[in-house]
């Protein structure tokens, strides 16, 4: 059965209904030029361009040259059309291309695809999670996930905690550098100067008897230049994924 058309299960959010088409087409009005993909894609316009908290229905109505009531024979509320921007903005999942590499190389892609989307649309970040996956495009890229992990020996649900670790990881990895950037535009310190300054500040702060390991952090010169946020990012995600190796492995002694 189509998991979409039974209706004797919990009943679908407006958003949800939505996204997948399961809406009826809204009755004719004075703009029939409009359609809910229209919509989307000029908020997710909006919010690239002026950020998430520039995004309102008149706002986005202005952008299309319509009037704001106009909108809402398409979508209910705004927050109905929050998840339907996140769902554009992520767009389709990476796919496949490393058949034969192994499941780290494919979660590898998965989780740099993943940054990529974030980086593109920062707003994504401070759009509020309300549940699990849904859309079409989130539940294309979970498959996506489960796909890489097909072969590994890992349980059901470990392949999910699995996804739903690497996703947080990402997640945050990326939450962190946008507020650092954003935080460093504001107090006005340049690209590159934001480690440098912070050693200065610490090192004014700090003396070696009470901070001896940070001071051993000092003296080895961690902090005397900005790392490109791509070696932390891979860093990080490596270990995550040294994780799931370790896991991996004691599943298939078991």
């Amino acid at each position: 059965m189509d998991a979409t058309k039974d209706d004797t299960g919990p009943a679908l959010p407006p958003a949800i209904e939505a996204a997948w088409g399961l809406r009826g087409r809204p009755p004719k009005g004075p703009r029939p030029g409009l359609t809910l993909a229209g919509i989307v894609e000029a908020a997710v316009r909006v919010a690239d361009d002026e950020g998430l908290a520039a995004v309102s229905m008149g706002r986005v109505a202005k952008e299309l040259g319509a009037g704001t009531m106009a909108l809402y024979r398409y979508v209910g509320a705004k927050d109905e059309l929050l998840t339907l921007m996140v769902d554009t903005a992520y767009g389709g999942p990476p796919g496949a291309g490393d058949e034969g590499r192994g499941w780290r190389a494919g979660l590898t892609r998965w989780a740099w695809a993943d940054r990529s989307a974030l980086r593109r649309h920062p707003w994504v970040l401070l759009v509020p999670i309300a549940g699990p996956p849904l859309t079409p495009n989130s539940l294309a890229w979970l498959e996506d996930g489960l796909r890489c992990l097909a072969d590994t020996g890992l349980a059901e649900n470990e392949k999910m905690s699995v996804l739903l670790l690497v996703t947080g990881y990402v997640r945050n990895e990326s939450l962190l550098t946008a507020q650092i950037v954003e935080g460093s535009r504001a107090a006005g310190i340049a690209p590159g100067e934001l480690m440098p300054t912070y050693r200065c500040l610490v090192a004014r702060l700090t003396d070696p008897q009470r901070f001896p390991a940070l001071h051993r952090v000092l003296a080895a010169g961690v902090l005397d230049r900005d790392d490109d946020p791509d070696d932390e990012f891979v860093f990080g995600l490596e270990r995550v994924l040294d994780g799931v190796a370790a896991l991996i492995d004691r599943r298939s002694t078991d």
